[in-house]
């Protein structure tokens, strides 16, 4: 954590008076132009803003914030989330708060466990947690709630008068979404559902997207689709999608409810059935490889690095500045095609 300069730090860096600098930060009396240019010479190397030094100065608790996520080693979806953090830790080092990462297994309920149970430790002021296992969230939530500790979530919406703030998309929208465009281009026949690596039951998540998809194609009357769900793990998946293709020569279209939808299309490819039309989610680099190649049409960004920036945004404006955390930020639904997946890239 970067030193926070006190007046009495920025008055000797700059060689004038603490009641000098004190002026400047408050935009009260007259300084010379001199110690001025000598003050905010000092705020700018520094790379501080003078008006949130002045709201901060005063304040000598340490605010401590805890960020519970999936490893983005295990899953890259999670990759820009460290962006999202690094971005935070720069923009707000002028206050006195203290962030830090701490991750779990995606694939392990106990390792989840685990990593909240030791941030439960540490006692942190607030968690930004990512519930990626429904019930196992829902305990971690409650004990941090008990020990006074603030919890937002972010990507994965939890049902509970005990989160403050949950950060990402309408999912049973996004599901409703990802019908109509599959609506829209994909022939008269079957369409799968798919579900990849995660235990359906514990993962609301996908249970939503899958909910707004069927709800969009029962409100159409006389529908000429046929709407399947299949769940696949890694450990099988090749052959068993393998014989769902060619058990389902009626195929036209598959709505991948997770980040791998590269791993389905790389599957696809293989069998050269260039007809099924394929919509998925994020912007890992293999999903744009197969969305430029045509194999892969539409990605929804659900911008995993946004999500996490903003959820520390909201518990810093209420730590520093006392704002009230509203109970649910809703990010856009962007549709991403191989026209516009350049502008965003980063």
């Amino acid at each position: 954590m970067d030193k926070k300069l006190t007046i009495k730090d920025i008055a000797q860096l700059a060689g004038v008076s603490k009641g000098t600098v004190d002026r400047v930060l408050h935009k009260r009396g007259k300084v010379s132009q001199k110690a001025l240019d000598s003050i905010n010479a000092v705020l700018e190397q520094a790379d501080y803003e003078p008006n949130l030094i002045a709201r901060n100065l005063k304040n000598n608790k340490i605010y401590s914030i805890c960020v519970v996520l999936p490893n983005p080693e295990s899953d890259s979806y999670w990759q820009p989330c460290i962006k999202g953090i690094e971005q935070a830790k720069k923009e707000f080092k002028a206050f006195n708060l203290s962030i830090s990462s701490y991750y779990f297994d995606p694939e392990d309920t106990e390792s989840f466990i685990a990593v909240n149970k030791s941030v439960l430790n540490l006692a942190p002021d607030a968690v930004l947690l990512a519930p990626l296992f429904y019930k196992e969230a829902l305990d971690a939530v409650e004990k941090y709630t008990e020990q006074d500790i603030l919890v937002n979530t972010f990507n994965n919406q939890l049902e509970s008068e005990e989160i403050r703030n949950f950060v990402g998309q309408d999912l049973h929208q996004s599901g409703r979404v990802a019908a109509k465009l599959i609506h829209s281009i994909a022939e008269k026949g079957q369409i799968a559902i798919i579900h990849f690596d995660e235990k359906i039951k514990n993962a609301v998540h996908m249970q939503e997207k899958e909910k707004g998809f069927r709800n969009y194609f029962s409100q159409k009357e006389n529908s000429d689709y046929e709407v399947t769900t299949l769940k696949l793990k890694r450990k099988n998946y090749e052959t068993k999608l393998e014989d769902f293709l060619k058990e389902n020569p009626k195929l036209t279209g598959i709505f991948i409810t997770t980040s791998k939808a590269h791993q389905i299309a790389e599957i696809i490819d293989k069998t050269k059935n260039n007809t099924i039309s394929l919509i998925g989610y994020d912007l890992l680099d293999k999903n744009i490889s197969f969305l430029n190649k045509g194999t892969i049409d539409f990605l929804i960004n659900q911008n995993p690095k946004q999500q996490v920036y903003l959820g520390l945004s909201f518990l810093v404006d209420h730590f520093i500045f006392g704002k009230e955390i509203n109970p649910s930020t809703l990010l856009p639904i962007d549709i991403v095609n191989s026209e516009n997946a350049s502008y965003y890239m980063e």
